[in-house]
């Protein structure tokens, strides 16, 4: 599913063209690639509970930054308790013995730092940023409340309908969220992928104490999760930080994860909303696709590289024959991740030109679609795909945000940190026919949904 939502909208263009002549064929000139950037000096160890600790140390500003993978996300939970994961990530700020309810980010923020969490379908995670003489502090803040969250009802019950005032800001009153949820149940069915991170309403309203408290007493555990420290410390630092605070927390027996190869029925379809709030018309059709550890997955790097190729901002091959050559579309990319423990999607997303119809705009896209399934994606294309993707990963590394990001979500989707630090490599041996291979195999249109987000009377 593309993260990027807003690109979406109107019918299927299949039967509103024929083969045309392929793009014309631009130079062939071999493009060299960047020299691989060198595996980044992170540095792992575990703790006897369980806990995988990686350090990634930078001397060159004098902060750290702490995340704290667990391996659990919205796709672990039982029918009907949807939004639970999400919603125990806000309870974990509510407190513990030794530090009050609301208390944990305002120690931080005292402290000069910020910190934040996020729940995703394979996982959740817990982030700060501080000086560096603050990692103390902040790692027995964490190991803390690992193992001593209180779940109360006094503090659940406000934070239950926070939850749901979030839902009504980020998803219900945004049409092209609204669409998204109704896109993913068509495309996986009302299990998994196809629920919401956040949640039904109606199920939200329905979590209590005892939902909480099992979902933290099943899955928050030193053995099911990953610590990742980045910044101005050494190995031996967190090491002993570690020990201090982590070792003490006891290993759990952890539910086995699996994750289903179902797909939505009575693919292909077309999901539509119209909405008075919506002022562009927008196209989209998602495919279902192989990830990293189910299906088809060894076409993953191959897609990788075929999703830059063909929507890869400006110069990919769809902005540029569509926004800058036919001016059919003012916008006009891909998207595909292929980190997740189950099924994902490979996104196709246009908006029209003004004076031009949804249909006008599909048609092209799809017809950009037929010629690459014809005709293959020139050399110098993958080439430059290839070297735009190598560049992402040269300055993710360089970060003390996305280099923890890397490991963090690799390790919680079944990867280890062989596939993070060999990922550059594996992109650079993607070949023309592997990449053909893999959109043959992917974009079927018996396996895809069609999106359309339109004016309320469009």
């Amino acid at each position: 599913m593309l993260t990027r939502r807003d690109l979406l909208a109107a019918g299927s263009a299949a039967s509103l063209f024929g083969l045309a002549a392929p793009l014309p064929v631009r130079a062939q000139t071999k493009v060299s690639m960047p020299a691989l950037p060198p595996v980044p000096s992170a540095k792992t160890f575990e703790l006897a509970n369980g806990l995988q600790v990686i350090v990634l140390p930078s001397a060159r500003a004098p902060i750290v930054n702490q995340m704290i993978w667990y391996k659990v996300g919205s796709c672990d939970e039982s029918p009907g308790k949807s939004g639970i994961a999400h919603f125990l990530e806000h309870l974990m700020f509510k407190g513990t013995p030794s530090v009050p309810p609301g208390e944990f980010s305002k120690i931080i923020a005292r402290s000069g730092g910020r910190d934040n969490a996020f729940t995703s379908y394979d996982y959740t995670a817990y982030h700060q940023t501080v000086a560096a003489d603050q990692l103390d502090m902040i790692m027995r803040m964490e190991a803390d409340r690992m193992t001593n969250l209180i779940v109360a009802e006094q503090e659940l019950l406000p934070e239950r309908d926070v939850v749901l005032e979030e839902r009504r800001q980020v998803v219900e009153s945004r049409p092209a969220a609204l669409l998204d949820e109704a896109t993913r149940e068509a495309l996986y069915g009302r299990q998994g992928y196809g629920i919401p991170v956040i949640g039904f309403p109606q199920e939200i309203r329905g979590l209590g104490v005892a939902d909480a408290r099992a979902w933290y007493d099943h899955h928050y555990a030193p053995n099911n999760a990953t610590l990742i420290i980045a910044g101005d410390t050494t190995v031996d630092a967190v090491r002993a930080l570690a020990d201090k605070y982590f070792a003490p927390a006891a290993r759990k027996d952890i539910p086995p994860r699996t994750r289903s190869t179902a797909i939505g029925t009575g693919l292909p379809r077309t999901v539509e909303r119209r909405d008075r709030r919506v002022a562009q018309a927008e196209w989209s059709r998602d495919y279902v696709a192989p990830s990293y550890r189910l299906g088809e997955t060894r076409h993953a790097y191959a897609l990788q590289v075929l999703s830059q190729a063909l929507g890869g901002g400006q110069t990919g091959r769809l902005y540029r024959t569509l926004v800058m050559d036919s001016k059919v579309a003012i916008d006009a990319g891909t998207g595909y991740s292929p980190q997740a423990l189950g099924l994902t999607s490979f996104g196709i997303a246009v908006t029209p030109a003004p004076q031009r119809t949804v249909a006008d705009a599909a048609a092209a896209a799809m017809l950009q679609v037929a010629l690459l399934l014809r005709d293959g994606i020139a050399d110098d294309e993958i080439d430059r795909a290839k070297r735009r993707l190598l560049a992402g990963a040269i300055y993710a590394r360089d970060s003390l945000s996305s280099g923890p990001r890397m490991y963090g979500s690799t390790l919680t989707t079944g990867g280890t940190m062989a596939d993070v630090d060999e990922w550059p490599a594996r992109i650079v041996a993607v070949t023309s026919g592997q990449i053909r291979e893999a959109a043959r195999a992917v974009l079927d249109e018996s396996r895809s949904v069609i999106s359309l987000l339109l004016p309320e009377n469009g």
